[in-house]
């Protein structure tokens, strides 16, 4: 049925977002500001620059994400150490995948430093995924569905041939926009905020079966 699958990052191959948010907590602390971890929920999947600008846009912060975003993301590094690791049935979903030839991408509205710091913490080899696409590569963040036109595109693939792998409402809808299907998961959304994916489960250990046309 599918040629490529497109995952997102957070919150589908790992959760990192609460530690991103004691990150950005800790530096805005440095600069004076106290803000709240439930301040970051409403820019869950909107990119850095909306996660980190968002809220500092609705505290008063001066931040300019060109300059301090990897300020934040060196503290994420050294919180992340052990406490990062994949979400369950990651590895074998893309275990299953490459054994069947499909292509995969990661697509990640991220910055690049923190895409590059997550999969080193995850111990992925360097060949696992055919193609990377973070916040940098792109012009518009999700709900805009360019992110994944354009991992299809690195995999010579048309979205419409590949599953995008989600769990939040912005890129889901990102990912319909794109004319790809979508398989949601609940590790940060819940199932009604999530209704406009093809599918809902909980993990990827339990994905839907029928998403395959292969024999496991």
């Amino acid at each position: 049925m599918f040629k490529g699958i497109l995952f997102d990052m957070d919150g589908v191959l790992l959760d990192s977002e609460e530690i991103t948010s004691k990150a950005a907590i800790s530096y805005f602390a440095k600069k004076g500001f106290c803000v709240a971890m439930e301040d970051f929920l409403p820019f869950y999947g909107t990119g850095e620059n909306g996660f980190f600008g968002g809220v500092a846009q609705k505290h008063g912060i001066p931040y300019n994400n060109d300059l301090e975003a990897e300020e934040i993301y060196k503290i994420y590094a050294d919180l992340a150490k052990g406490k990062v690791k994949p979400l369950a049935g990651v590895l074998d979903f893309i275990a299953i995948c490459k054994r069947n030839g499909l292509k995969l991408a990661v697509a990640t509205s991220a910055g690049e430093m923190k895409m590059r710091v997550n999969l080193q913490l995850l111990n992925f080899e360097h060949d696992t995924f055919d193609a990377l696409v973070c916040g940098k590569d792109i012009t518009y963040n999700k709900p805009n569905p360019e992110i994944f036109v354009s991992a299809a595109k690195k995999l010579n693939l048309q979205p419409c041939d590949c599953l995008v792998i989600e769990d939040a409402p912005s890129g889901v809808r990102a990912a319909k926009d794109a004319g790809a299907r979508c398989l949601a998961l609940l590790t940060s959304f819940s199932r009604t905020e999530l209704a406009q994916a093809d599918w809902i489960v909980r993990d990827l250990a339990d994905y839907p079966k029928e998403i395959f046309s292969f024999h496991e």
